[in-house]
């Protein structure tokens, strides 16, 4: 299939599904440009703080994004190129799309606060606590799992056998770089909110300093630590970063990251449109996919159903969007107006960059598919910069191709870091919310409970048990993340659906895509839960994922049996 075509038809879905429907739903949901928003009624300067569109837009796209639109694309591909694509596109359009943009519009007329609040205001406390428990354990993964990629992205050397390896080269590139990235970011900042330059002005100051500070890391390296030393000074910045005003390092930050990011799906495809001319551009994976693959490693295991939508996540639906939206996003949200853009269409172009992570492993299927244990695609994350290097190198010649495969490499790891201490951050309100009555806020807690919604003794709490997850062995409990990621969602979506319908909007735009992916993770936690026990060789961590996969279906059973009763009980009106 030609790659180009795949890509510009689906631009195109994609496009037609934000005027449209986006339109729609903001209709349909009462969106009041003239009603104040949390970041001017709340603002505190430190975690409430209004944002133009274009900054907040760069914040939640970068934060949403990360590695999980390449991941899940390329590790799926073995379904073939179809279903991926249908997956991407449908799921982005009428499941992701409404699942962000609502989270995030439920959680702006609840304060800023994350869907548990959503859900204690129409299905009552003891089910938002449920689901902030559940929240809070997903983001310790997050926190646990980024921290270790970024670390490994860092780290300048490897010891094997008690033997120091030569020093990786990449790695001590990416670490300063983004080093300087963060010093780049607290000047920007500086810049727009004490200083007040024109947004425009200070745009293009910051895109200078990227290109300044990428020149400067990829000639000057001296800093060199190991994998566990990185880990540590990653806790340190996580623990300062998420109790550190927004407009000071998080939105800045996340802003000139976007550009990154945009860089890289320019990049993209350019690479896609400019091998369609070379005539290179066709994706070698199967339209159905291959029965008789077997597998190396690198691409996912399982049946289609549920194995295809618990895998692409970030590319269509992710439950972590969720805590997003309602999290950081929500607190800082300049004008109810700018919700579609930025909930429902960071979510979309999201699904663009999951369609070019799928031309990217069209273009080189043939070698990662029969390549023993995926050598030399060890990682999605170089199956993207190869395939997208490779498109261009075709055009270009190698020298370019080698360049790109670099700063395409840096701009995951770029990201990764960001979608790292903004999970601390949201981590850190879940821990705050979980104590705090319905309606409550952290500011009118005056009795015993002061100490657990300190934002410090919060974020305390969440760095030293996702730092020590990931220093300990986070992987043996991440295979369950997938289906706990899109249960989230589920739980989601059914949360402020019922609060639609409690204020009388029309929520039945949630009812397909909530009982699908509520079906999804109950036969995928099932399927986990079987194999876990009936294992020919199991050791202690076997037992340990079969039990948290048991205890994921309860709360899922327990949560959704109690929002089925709201929607069709008859309950109190939820407040608008």
């Amino acid at each position: 299939m030609n790659a180009a075509l795949v890509l510009i038809v689906s631009i195109a879905v994609l496009a037609v599904g934000y005027v449209f429907y986006g339109g729609w739903l903001a209709k349909q949901w009462g969106v009041d440009p003239s009603k104040k928003t949390p970041a001017y009624e709340l603002k505190d300067d430190v975690d409430y703080v209004p944002a133009k569109a274009p900054v907040l837009m760069g914040h939640h796209f970068s934060s949403i994004a990360g590695a999980g639109p390449i991941n899940g694309p390329i590790q799926a591909a073995v379904f073939g190129w179809v279903p991926v694509l249908l997956w991407v596109l449908i799921g982005g359009i009428f499941f992701g799309g409404v699942h962000d943009f609502g989270a995030l519009f439920a959680s702006v007329r609840h304060n800023g606060q994350s869907v548990g609040e959503v859900i204690a205001d129409t299905m009552g406390p003891f089910a938002k606590r449920l689901f902030i428990v559940f929240s809070y354990l997903t983001l310790l993964l997050v926190v646990a799992a980024f921290a270790s990629i970024v670390a490994n992205t860092f780290k300048g050397f490897d010891i094997k056998d008690g033997v120091r390896s030569d020093p990786i080269t990449a790695n001590l590139a990416t670490a300063m770089i983004s080093i300087l990235f963060i010093v780049l970011a607290i000047v920007f900042g500086f810049l727009v909110y004490r200083k007040n330059m024109p947004i425009g002005i200070s745009t293009v100051v910051g895109v200078i300093g990227i290109v300044v500070i990428v020149a400067i890391g990829l000639n000057f390296h001296p800093i060199s630590l190991s994998y566990n030393v990185w880990m540590w000074i990653l806790g340190i910045y996580i623990l300062v970063a998420s109790v550190t005003p927004v407009w000071i390092l998080l939105q800045p930050r996340d802003y000139l990251s976007s550009f990154l990011l945009y860089f890289m799906i320019i990049v993209a495809v350019i690479g896609v449109i400019g091998a369609t001319f070379t005539g290179s551009g066709t994706m070698a994976i199967p339209a159905m996919g291959d029965p008789q693959f077997k597998g190396n490693g690198l691409f996912t295991t399982g049946s289609l159903f549920p194995a295809l939508f618990v895998t692409i996540a970030c590319g269509a639906i992710s439950g972590f969007h969720s805590l997003v939206s309602s999290g950081t996003t929500a607190k800082q949200l300049d004008n109810e107006k700018d919700a579609q853009l930025i909930g429902y269409g960071a979510m979309l172009v999201e699904c663009v960059v999951a369609v070019l992570s799928l031309c990217a492993v069209g273009f080189v299927w043939t070698q990662a598919a029969v390549a023993k244990d995926a050598q030399p695609f060890g990682s999605p994350t170089i199956v993207f910069a190869s395939g997208i290097s490779g498109m261009i190198g075709t055009f270009t010649g190698e020298a370019v191709q080698n360049v790109m495969y670099q700063l395409l490499i840096l701009a995951v790891s770029v990201f990764c870091l960001t979608s790292l201490d903004t999970a601390t951050r949201l981590a850190r309100y879940m821990f705050q919310e979980f104590w705090l009555n319905p309606g409550e806020t952290v500011g009118e807690v005056n009795d015993g409970r002061k100490i657990l919604v300190n934002p410090y003794f919060a974020t305390i709490v969440t760095v030293v048990l996702g730092i020590g997850l990931g220093l300990s062995g986070y992987s043996k409990i991440w295979p369950l993340f997938g289906a706990a990621n899109q249960l989230l969602a589920a739980l989601g979506l059914l949360g402020v659906c019922a609060w639609l319908g409690k204020i009388g909007r029309n929520n039945k735009m949630f009812y397909i895509p909530m009982c699908f992916m509520l079906v999804v993770t109950l036969v995928s936690l099932f399927q986990t839960i079987k194999a876990k026990f009936t294992a020919a060789e199991p050791d202690v961590w076997t037992y340990v994922q079969g039990s948290i996969a048991v205890l994921l279906v309860v709360l899922a059973v327990i949560l959704a049996v109690t929002a089925f009763k709201t929607l069709f009980g008859g309950s109190n009106k939820a407040k608008a």
